[in-house]
């Protein structure tokens, strides 16, 4: 379920808020002043914010630069200032959107609707786009075919990549040297198995900072080899 805030100090207009949204099947909370709300903002994990500009502690538009600092998450600013250089200034410090009040709460369900699928669009096309496998302080990304151990870069051959990438993407099962040859060789040269040995070594002493125990890449005796998660 997606989570809201919002953050608006006239309680009647929050209440109203948060019934329509939660009438919508979201999960609310509100925060009735701006300290509370930016607290909130940067510590829980929202879907979406709605900000009013004008509020007790903290405006609107400082809950906006520090969170836009931090997240992604987005924004929409709700106002009863009229003029534009509001809806600029609050755009500029990267709202996604600007509501000038009174509006139905029709539309302000609307407006986080569209938003939200719009940013579920943009993070899958993000995530398709650059597959990263993380696990442990061990980082793949699929796509650039680069390898990160504890935040520094490791170099791997072709094979090493593939093999290593095979077996995280695979964890918990094991893997006979001959499944791994078959998957990863393919027909380049058949019959040397001991390859599967070589590669796996290589990659623990790149992967592992204990080869003698390793904490990836584990062998099950007389059967092959386990990715551990």
């Amino acid at each position: 379920m997606n989570k809201i805030l919002i953050v608006e100090d006239e309680e009647a207009i929050a209440d109203l808020e948060k019934d329509y949204l939660e009438l919508s099947g979201f999960e609310v909370e509100v925060a009735n002043d701006g300290q509370t709300g930016l607290d909130r903002a940067l510590d829980g994990e929202f879907n979406l914010l709605i900000l009013d500009l004008m509020l007790p502690g903290v405006d609107g538009f400082e809950i906006c630069r520090q969170v836009r600092a931090k997240k992604n998450t987005p924004i929409i600013m709700v106002s009863a200032k009229k003029d534009d250089i509001d809806k600029i200034r609050g755009l500029g410090l990267g709202a996604d959107d600007y509501m000038t009040k009174p509006f139905s709460p029709s539309e302000l369900v609307a407006r986080v609707k569209a938003h939200l699928a719009r940013y579920e669009r943009l993070v899958g096309s993000a995530a398709e786009a650059n597959k990263v496998i993380e696990i442990r302080g061990l980082k793949i990304d699929t796509t650039a075919r680069r390898v990160w151990v504890n935040g520094e870069e490791k170099n791997f051959t072709t094979k090493e990549f593939d093999l290593l990438t095979f077996l995280a993407s695979h964890p918990n099962h094991v893997y006979t040297k001959d499944e791994l040859f078959s998957e990863i060789w393919d027909m380049e040269s058949i019959g040397d198995i001991a390859t599967v040995t070589v590669h796996i070594k290589k990659i623990r002493e790149k992967i592992e900072m204990d080869t003698s125990n390793p904490q990836y890449i584990e062998t099950i005796w007389g059967v092959g080899y386990r990715f551990k998660m």
